[in-house]
């Protein structure tokens, strides 16, 4: 029984060798996992508010050799968390903390989602596909100086850099940073066996928010640059027709309705501008997201660039430059909307809400324009009360045609007329005309102010620069306008155009759907306001004097009754 049990076991151990023998051996596989992380002068790489991670896996960069080890630098200011990816030397997001998207979270004004498709922010282009692939594919070395960053926002400025060489070729990017601003600071050097080589910097497709591109705002990305103190803008489906730009520039870039990213002062350099539409990716046919990227090309290979990328407001960009403050698109009265805008942010410190503050202030602005549209009023009604007379002297050229001079005595008796009851046909409408800039300017600062982007008001309004999401204040204002239009004199006019002008107040409740709240907030206090006037103004003026109109053959009788009083008194 032993005997046979030993020689099973030698059996056994003899398949075992046999079978290790045949069979192939694997290839061993290096373990990577313990490799050193990307140092900076010898030292680990320095982390602003994160570590450098490397992902799972490496990816592999087409155009270039091998595989990437991406890790990511994270740079965080008061205003800004930045990340850069060492893949290219480029920056990966940009995201705001002062302003939130849908999610309420800090707002990003990168495509990521397009990172696998088109550039990054920082790309560079040079003269040949193949140095661009590299350029933009190979794993850089990441730096920062100071070379030791607290976790944090910064409070000093910091310069991040990357280095990368292959062969005779060498790159070098810089970016500074300003702790309490918006701006990042760029300079990039490329050598090709030590010679400088001039190259092109991309933005890829934006602005990110998409927040805006939901029907939010009216303004969708675009081409944006001032040359001598005059700013261009150019919509996205305008860029095609003229993508490159040869000037000295102030600046350039792009933007959407509250936010921008450009380059300041670039001097002598060419912009090219491409457009980029996505369709819906729900596939409902709803609007397409356009994009527009830019790439500025300095004159000089060294050149040192400055970016803004962060909000169109006003007093940020001021800080910078009081003419980046064009940038915001005002409208034509930018001269009033100015101090409109300081005035709505004076109240919105003292009552810290800005639909009350949008509320006070539309009060006081109609208030000081209280006598012009009282004027106007009261010119509408003496106008109301001639209109019978008026219209009786129309009649009775109304035979004649518009070429016949026999009408120019139509107009002289109109004039006469106005002019014994003492009525000016144009004092109803100048008045109004004078508070037409005030009311355009301000419905252009409400629609254009970032400070009202995702500002709540009370109840169910939580943006004042969304519409209304369940529609009470479209139909508040268009029921104020109705009562308004029904209670203001309708001189001149037939009854089908008094029908006509009731109507309008509907059409323009629609049309008030999709404005913003805020805006619809100053259209219903003013509608109210302008109820209220009119009801004072009645009361002062008391109720219209409005003589009856004589028919043609009473006029003619009464005519000939004068004629024959006239004639006895002569003793004819």
């Amino acid at each position: 029984m032993e005997r046979r049990a030993f020689i099973a076991i030698v059996l056994s151990l003899a398949v075992l060798f046999a079978y290790q023998a045949l069979s192939p051996r694997p290839k061993l596989v290096p373990d990577t996992t313990g490799q050193p992380s990307p140092t900076v002068g010898g030292g680990p790489v320095p982390v602003v508010a994160a570590d450098v991670v490397p992902p799972p896996t490496a990816i592999a960069e087409p155009g270039s050799a091998g595989s990437v080890i991406e890790t990511e630098t994270r740079i965080e200011t008061k205003n800004v968390i930045a990340t850069f990816t060492n893949r290219g030397g480029r920056l990966k997001s940009w995201r705001l903390k002062h302003y939130r998207d849908g999610k309420g979270e800090p707002l990003e004004l990168i495509a990521a989602d397009l990172a696998g498709s088109q550039p990054l922010p920082f790309t560079l282009r040079a003269a040949d596909e193949v140095t661009t692939a590299l350029l933009n594919g190979a794993s850089y070395t990441a730096r920062t100086s100071p070379g030791a960053v607290s976790i944090g926002p910064i409070t000093t400025k910091v310069t991040l850099s990357f280095d990368f060489s292959s062969g005779d070729l060498a790159a070098t990017k810089a970016f500074t940073f300003d702790p309490d601003s918006y701006t990042v600071g760029f300079k990039s050097q490329v050598l090709r066996a030590g010679v400088g080589q001039s190259v092109a910097v991309l933005w890829g497709p934006g602005l990110g928010d998409s927040y805006a591109q939901n029907g939010h705002d009216t303004v969708k990305p675009g081409a944006l640059y001032s040359v001598a103190g005059k700013v261009s803008r150019v919509s996205s489906s305008g860029i095609s027709k003229q993508p490159y730009h040869q000037q000295v520039f102030e600046y350039a870039g792009i933007d959407d309705h509250y936010f921008t990213s450009f380059v300041l002062n670039p001097g002598l350099a060419t912009v090219q501008y491409s457009n980029l539409s996505i369709p819906a990716a729900d596939g409902s046919g709803s609007s397409a997201r356009e994009l527009v990227s830019y790439s500025v090309t300095p004159s000089t290979a060294d050149a040192a660039l400055i970016y803004y990328v962060g909000p169109k407001d006003f007093d940020t960009l001021a800080e910078i430059d009081r003419n980046l403050t064009k940038a915001i698109d005002f409208g034509m009265f930018a001269v009033i909307v100015v101090p409109l805008l300081r005035s709505l942010q004076w109240i919105h410190g003292y009552v810290g809400n800005f639909g009350w503050a949008i509320t006070i202030l539309t009060v006081l602005i109609n208030v000081v324009l209280f006598p012009l549209n009282h004027k106007s009023v009261v010119s509408m009604r003496r106008m109301q009360e001639v209109q019978p007379e008026a219209k009786a002297i129309q009649e009775r050229y109304a035979q004649l045609k518009s070429t016949d001079p026999a009408r120019q005595k139509m107009n002289q008796e109109l004039m006469a007329l106005y002019k014994l009851r003492g009525v000016n046909p144009a004092s109803g409408c100048v008045p109004i005309l004078l508070t037409l800039p005030v009311f355009l300017a301000f419905y252009a600062m409400l629609q254009t102010a970032i400070e009202l982007r995702g500002a709540p008001f009370v109840g169910w309004i939580h943006d004042l620069s969304a519409p209304d999401p369940v529609y009470v204040l479209p139909v508040l204002v268009a029921a104020s306008q109705f009562v308004t239009q029904w209670m203001t004199p309708a001189a001149g006019m037939d009854p089908a155009q008094q029908k006509m002008m009731l109507v309008m107040p509907l059409v323009m409740g629609f049309m008030f759907a999709t404005s913003p709240a805020g805006a619809l907030i100053y259209w219903l206090v003013s509608g109210v306001w302008r109820i209220g006037q009119m009801q004072l103004t009645n009361y002062m003026i008391g109720p219209p004097r409005i003589p009856v109109a004589q028919s043609a053959g009473e006029r003619r009788a009464k005519k000939v009754g004068r004629s024959k009083t006239d004639a006895a008194a002569r003793g004819e």
